[in-house]
């Protein structure tokens, strides 16, 4: 009989030590949805939170949320186009999860009012225009940076680009892929190239020009 009772104490001890658990805690799973109070249709990304410590979630596509909270908490409902709203929770709860379903009210933006005043007459318009002043500092440094003098100088200078670097190495590396498995051909033993070597030597294409001298 003793045993009996231990190995019943034993199966049902740790329900009892989850349920005091839960009784200190206070915790709940605070879940619901949040729809619009005219339509009733639901709200997405609506930021559901406690307002002492700001933890919350945001609903989903179906104005789903879910969270943990406390009894007492004051459990706060900010939604774009939408009055904040609050709700407090009850804290006489005896069961672990609480769900709700929250309306909220389309807010109203009221924007500041806007003055239309007319056009000048039609000279006066034309006489501002043409004798307006535009500054010309950018322009003259983006003319000054677009000379053809400049740029070259920058392209002989500077380093290889990102775009041309890696054209470079895509190229280096289809040519591997080509050539995998054999040796490439070397223009060395290759007798067409001779060919147009010795053809371009007789035409005198590699000797030095002589320079015109200018009057």
């Amino acid at each position: 009989m003793r045993n009996k009772l231990f190995v019943l104490f034993a199966f049902l001890a740790p329900a009892f030590i989850v349920n005091a658990q839960n009784r200190d805690t206070g915790l709940i799973e605070f879940s619901g949805l949040v729809l619009t109070s005219d339509s009733l249709y639901p709200i997405s990304y609506v930021y559901v939170f406690e307002k002492n410590t700001r933890q919350g979630d945001v609903s989903d596509g179906n104005g789903f949320f879910a969270l943990t909270a406390r009894k007492g908490d004051t459990i706060v409902f900010n939604g774009m186009e939408y009055k904040q709203s609050y709700y407090i929770i009850p804290d006489t709860l005896k069961q672990s999860k609480y769900n709700i379903i929250k309306l909220l009210t389309q807010d109203t933006n009221y924007l500041q009012p806007v003055v239309i005043y007319p056009l000048p007459p039609r000279l006066q318009f034309d006489y501002i225009f043409v004798k307006t002043e535009i500054p010309d500092d950018d322009l003259e440094l983006a003319r000054k940076n677009l000379k053809r003098e400049n740029l070259r100088q920058e392209a002989l200078a500077g380093k290889q680009d990102a775009k041309s670097a890696y054209s470079q190495e895509m190229k280096r590396q289809a040519d591997n892929l080509y050539w995998k498995g054999q040796l490439p051909p070397n223009n060395l033993l290759n007798p067409v190239s001779w060919q147009k070597f010795f053809q371009a030597w007789q035409r005198g294409d590699y000797k030095k020009k002589k320079k015109t001298k200018k009057n």
